[in-house]
């Protein structure tokens, strides 16, 4: 799988009341790799994920999947938002299955993979439970497992964990990271938490505000066999500075009168 963003801008609006958004954005996407997009509000991340999913159309530009122009949402993203959007009346796995029923998969087909992605979530008991029976973590899991079943050739997580507090959501991003060693799945994160950037991805790709656009890529090459010690190592506070600072600069820059 290859996911590539090339010259991406985006405008809202037209004529001289037009807003630039985003501007000439450009990267890639291999299978397997886990990427992260941060940025502060106003760098257009969710505008980004938008576009990669198909929800929203570029200006200039084109996402590409395997070479294939992206032209609407598609089976091969799978995307899970901060908000669970479960539908309330469906248990989990009526949830899980909803996806591949649109796509018209055989009966027996659905119930055997709605099975075993609860399985791979960890929610296998909590089958016939409806979304207000589940905490917030494990409605998250349901989601994902949602988009996992649907067999996407990469997986769109959009804040994902925004909405959960920290003992949760430090729970959810040692899941997410298990999910993502033992599935070898291809993922693409935006988030405004630092921290969380730097213990899931592979890389990070930093944007400035207004207009948005990717000015700086770190590699975080980190051993991730133990996410509570790493959070504690020198060099990932010392990743985790360097994108502070480069961020506070940014938001700086941005916000300083024009001469």
């Amino acid at each position: 799988m290859h996911l590539s963003v090339c010259g991406i801008s985006k405008w809202f609006g037209h004529g001289s009341t037009a807003k630039l958004v985003l501007d000439n954005i450009s990267f890639d996407l291999h299978s397997g790799e886990f990427v992260a997009l941060v940025g502060s509000s106003g760098s257009g991340k969710s505008t980004m994920m938008r576009l990669v999913a198909g929800l929203e159309r570029p200006s200039s530009g084109e996402v590409l999947v395997d070479g294939k122009p992206v032209r609407g949402p598609g089976h091969d993203r799978g995307m899970v938002f901060q908000k669970y959007s479960l539908y309330p009346w469906m248990s989990a796995a009526a949830n899980v299955a909803f996806g591949m029923r649109l796509q018209g998969l055989a009966a027996r087909e659905v119930k055997e993979r709605t099975a075993y992605f609860l399985e791979v979530v960890g929610l296998a008991d909590a089958a016939r439970r409806l979304p207000r029976e589940l905490s917030g973590g494990m409605q998250q899991r349901v989601a994902i497992a949602r988009a996992l079943a649907a067999d996407p050739k990469v997986l769109l997580l959009d804040e994902p964990f925004g909405a959960l507090d920290l003992q949760i959501r430090e729970s959810m991003q040692e899941f997410l990271h298990d999910l993502w060693r033992r599935t070898g799945l291809t993922a693409l994160l935006i988030t405004h938490d630092l921290e969380e950037a730097l213990l899931l991805a592979q890389r990070v790709h930093i944007m400035a505000p207004r207009p948005g656009r990717l000015v700086q890529t770190v590699e975080a090459d980190l051993d991730r066999s133990d996410l509570a010690h790493l959070r504690v190592t020198p060099r990932f506070l010392e990743l985790r500075e360097e994108l502070a600072r480069s961020l506070r600069q940014l938001d700086a820059a941005a916000s300083a009168p024009a001469s």
